[in-house]
């Protein structure tokens, strides 16, 4: 770890979060050299903080000791240049493993995924937060999404649980929701839109204060996604309209086609500019030629942007 609390805090508030796919071989293992030469490649950009093994990264794909090598090659990598912070999750025992070896191997904090699996009322997860908020010394974002979503009230009792929950990042969409939350706690968490495509709602996440958001489409299109975040925050709505028309929607729409294409079409967007990460790992396949061929084309209209 070489940021505090307070300064991965600080970071996350202000600034393009990124968040790298993770480079497989083609016999489906962890390609740590390549995975070096993206992640350089990542800080060479105007962003403020790096989030590796999360979504994009196929996180519930990943072995804990894929995982762990996963992150210390990253915090080698990015060498404190910025913030690298991990995921953790799936279970109580399992997300206090993958913390742990997010901690032994120098991460700057935790990305807290939902439980896996089964249905859960508000209190169960409180304390599946808590016990592995209290199992590390790291500063944990709470990840509001799938079935894992808190109210205000569950994201206020969690908070004063916890010293070390710093922030939390928002996967549903739900801006009613979120508002509620960032009226009743207020400035004792950061907050980070992360939806999937998450620029789609970016006019909508600053309207209530967030002011930063995980951007997927960096691994592939990172010039048009740090121009988008600038504009964006400079209230100029003409040039984000006209991003959102000619690309956002239709990639979202590619997106919704089938489940799973947030991670997938990132994948394939990434070997389209020649920086191939290998296929997704199942349940999740990669898109067909024709939807590769529309991706090349909104991958074409970004670079004009």
């Amino acid at each position: 770890m070489k940021f505090s609390k307070d300064e991965v805090k600080q970071a996350l508030g202000d600034g393009l979060l990124s968040f790298p796919i993770t480079d497989f071989n083609e016999q489906g293992r962890f390609d740590a050299e390549r995975y070096r030469r993206r992640l350089e490649w990542f800080v060479g950009h105007e962003i403020s903080a790096v989030f590796v093994a999360g979504g994009t990264g196929e996180f519930f794909s990943l072995t804990l000791d894929e995982y762990r090598e996963i992150v210390r090659v990253a915090v080698e990598t990015v060498d404190g240049r910025l913030s690298v912070i991990a995921s953790a999750g799936l279970s109580v025992e399992g997300g206090k493993a993958f913390a742990r070896a997010a901690e032994e191997a120098g991460a700057d904090g935790i990305l807290l995924m939902p439980p896996y699996l089964t249905e859960c009322p508000q209190e169960g997860l409180v304390e599946y937060a808590r016990q592995i908020c209290d199992s590390t010394a790291l500063g944990v974002i709470y990840y509001n999404r799938a079935n894992g979503i808190l109210d205000a009230g569950s994201v206020q009792a969690l908070a004063d649980q916890c010293p070390n929950l710093i922030g939390l990042k928002d996967g549903k969409g739900d801006i009613q929701a979120l508002n509620k939350i960032i009226k009743t706690v207020g400035d004792r968490l950061v907050y980070v839109g992360g939806v999937p495509t998450a620029e789609i709602f970016a006019e909508a996440y600053l309207s209530i204060g967030v002011n930063t958001y995980s951007s997927a489409v960096f691994n592939f299109v990172p010039d048009m996604a740090v121009k988008f975040y600038q504009e964006l925050r400079k209230g100029n709505s003409e040039v984000v309209q006209q991003i959102t028309r000619d690309f956002f929607i239709p990639f979202v729409d590619l997106r919704d086609r089938k489940a799973g294409y947030a991670v997938s079409l990132i994948k394939a967007g990434a070997e389209i500019i020649g920086r191939p990460a290998g296929s997704v790992r199942a349940p999740l396949t990669m898109p067909t030629s024709e939807e590769r061929q529309r991706l090349e084309t909104l991958v074409g209209i970004a670079k004009q942007q």
